[in-house]
């Protein structure tokens, strides 16, 4: 079944409470998200990009039919 924006940004939001969120896309596959957050602070790019996988809890499985593509903006608040 596909995920929808809000889905992505609920996962998101659990994971990242007191972030910045916004997730655009509406095909059911292919979503843009940016996402900054104070625990990102010291982090390099690699690290918060993790970090935002592990809170989309598995649902980045192309194969699964879910989430297929997610170009993702990470950084701390300035």
């Amino acid at each position: 079944m596909p995920i929808t924006a809000h889905e992505i940004e609920t996962l998101l939001r659990e994971s990242f409470p007191q972030a910045r969120i916004s997730v655009q896309g509406d095909d059911g596959a292919h979503f843009a998200a940016e996402v900054i957050d104070e625990s990102f602070r010291g982090l390099n790019r690699v690290q918060q990009q993790r970090a935002v996988y592990a809170a989309l809890k598995g649902r980045m499985d192309g194969s699964q039919g879910e989430l297929h593509a997610l170009a993702l903006t990470t950084k701390a608040p300035d």
